[in-house]
C-alpha cells in the first residue's frame, strides 16, 4: 500500500511520465586520425593510409613520436582495434609505451603484396595473384616512411605489425630489409609459404638493436610449429643487441590471437 500511495503521489506531481528521447543539441564526426591517399609509383596504383595521432598531437609541437606501422591497416581490418591499444597503452597511468603514431597501411591485395615468389604449386594455384613483396617492401621504404617522416612530427623509431600473411611479410623484411624497423611484432605468420623456404634464410646483419616478438595461438601443427622454428632460427645468432620474445597462446587461434598478442608485445618491448 505505501508503495502504490509512493507511485501515485509521483504521479500526481508529474515527477513520472511518459518518457521522450534527449533533444540532441549537436551532432558532428568522430575522428581518431587522419586518413591520407598515396599515388604509389612503385605500385602503380593509389594506396590509402589511416595514421593514428596521439592526443595532443601538434605539428607546431618540438615533441616527437615512434611510429607504429601496421600491415593489414584498413578501417574495416585491424587498425581501429590496434590504435585502441596503443592509446590505451601509452595512458600515463598505464605508460606501457610511449605515445605513438601508428600508421595502417590498407590493403588492395594482401596475398599479391605480402608473398614472395613460390615454386610450390598448390601456393600458385590457390594465390594466383601473389609474389610482389618485394615491391611492397620498396614502397614501404622509399614512399611510406619518407612520406611519414616528412609529413609528422616522428622521431627514429620504427615498428612494424603483421599477422598471418603480414606475419610472412613481416618476417621477411626482418630477415632481408631488417634496418627497415626496430621493432618487428609478429603474430601467427604463415611461414609455410613455399615450403618453409624463409627458415632456410640467412639473415642480413644488423648494427642497431632490434626488439622481435613473435606469438602463435592453438592454429595446427604447421603454424605452430613454424613460428617456434623461426623464434628457435633467431635465437641461435641473437646478438646481445636484439631482445627475442616468443608466446604460445593455449586459448586463443589464428581469429583473435592478435590482439592479446600485440597487447603483450607492447609490454614486453618497452619493459614497461
Amino acid at each position: 500500500m505505501k508503495l502504490f500511495a509512493l507511485f501515485f503521489i509521483l504521479i500526481s506531481t508529474g515527477i513520472v511520465s511518459a518518457q521522450k528521447p534527449a533533444e540532441v543539441i549537436s551532432k558532428q564526426p568522430f575522428s581518431i586520425g587522419e586518413q591520407v591517399t598515396l599515388k604509389s609509383e612503385v605500385l602503380f596504383e593509389e594506396r590509402i593510409l589511416n595514421i593514428y595521432l596521439p592526443q595532443g598531437y601538434s605539428p607546431d609541437s618540438s615533441k616527437t613520436y615512434p611510429v607504429i606501422y601496421l600491415l593489414d591497416g584498413s578501417a574495416d581490418e585491424d587498425f581501429i582495434h590496434i590504435a585502441g591499444l596503443v592509446q590505451f597503452g601509452s595512458f600515463s597511468w598505464i605508460d606501457m609505451l610511449p605515445e605513438s603514431i601508428v600508421v595502417g597501411i590498407a590493403n588492395v591485395d594482401r596475398k599479391r603484396d605480402f608473398t614472395y615468389p613460390t615454386t610450390n604449386k598448390k601456393d600458385k594455384k590457390d594465390f594466383p595473384t601473389t609474389g610482389e613483396s618485394d615491391a611492397f617492401m620498396h614502397f614501404l621504404s622509399l614512399e611510406v616512411q619518407p612520406f611519414i617522416d616528412e609529413h609528422y612530427k616522428t622521431d627514429s623509431i620504427k615498428t612494424v605489425i603483421g599477422q598471418s600473411l603480414g606475419g610472412l611479410l613481416a618476417t621477411e623484411i626482418l630477415l632481408k630489409r631488417p634496418n627497415l624497423c626496430d621493432n618487428y611484432i609478429i603474430v601467427s605468420p604463415s611461414i609455410w609459404w613455399d615450403d618453409e623456404s624463409l627458415l632456410e634464410l640467412e639473415p642480413e646483419p644488423y648494427a642497431s638493436n632490434k626488439s622481435v616478438y613473435i606469438a602463435v595461438g592453438k592454429e595446427g601443427e604447421i603454424m605452430e610449429r613454424t613460428a617456434k622454428e623461426l623464434y628457435e632460427k633467431l635465437l641461435k645468432d641473437k646478438g646481445d643487441n636484439t631482445q627475442l620474445f616468443f608466446e604460445f597462446f593455449e586459448k586463443q587461434n589464428h581469429g583473435d590471437a592478435l590482439h592479446l598478442a600485440v597487447y603483450n608485445a607492447f609490454s614486453k618491448i618497452w619493459g614497461k
